[in-house]
């Protein structure tokens, strides 16, 4: 488990949590590799390998965050916040309801996050949506005592309504 993420078999919390967590970052006290490998510590793979790793590299950069622009970022003592604005899960989801998922325990949410873009020349704020996949028991592989994120979409095109 990542140090911040709640240990809980209640999806909704876990997938808020890791909707804001997502969008979560702070130049000015971790390095890029820190911030994909909290985000990563996240993310469990499962056995099928239905959600690769690759998924959640192109996926964490739908957020804006590339190694590239994070090095600009740290000279600017920036950092990101994300606050949860409005959520929709599972039969609240047209698509959900549409393409239920393949096995119980599997949950979908959809969050609009309030993002502050924080840096030394102002702070720019913006809402995004992020979807987030959790695993939860019963599911056959999902950890006994708790849920798991097993993936999120923060592509224009990916996400779940």
């Amino acid at each position: 488990m990542a140090p911040d993420e709640p240990m809980t078999k209640n999806y909704r919390m876990l997938a808020a949590a890791a909707a804001q967590a997502i969008y979560t970052w702070d130049a000015r006290s971790s390095t890029y590799s820190q911030v994909y490998e909290r985000l990563r510590s996240w993310w469990d793979v499962l056995p099928d390998g239905s959600n690769p790793l690759t998924v959640l590299a192109q996926e964490f950069q739908a957020t804006g965050v590339t190694a590239a622009s994070f090095a600009s970022l740290e000279g600017m003592d920036a950092y990101r916040t994300a606050a949860i604005s409005t959520a929709a899960c599972d039969a609240q989801l047209a698509q959900f309801q549409q393409n239920p998922p393949p096995w119980q325990g599997l949950h979908v949410c959809t969050f609009t996050l309030k993002v502050a873009e924080h840096q030394k020349g102002g702070t720019n704020t913006y809402t995004t949506p992020v979807s987030v996949m959790v695993n939860c028991p019963p599911a056959a592989n999902a950890p006994a005592d708790r849920c798991v994120m097993v993936g999120f979409y923060a592509s224009a095109g990916r996400i779940v309504y």
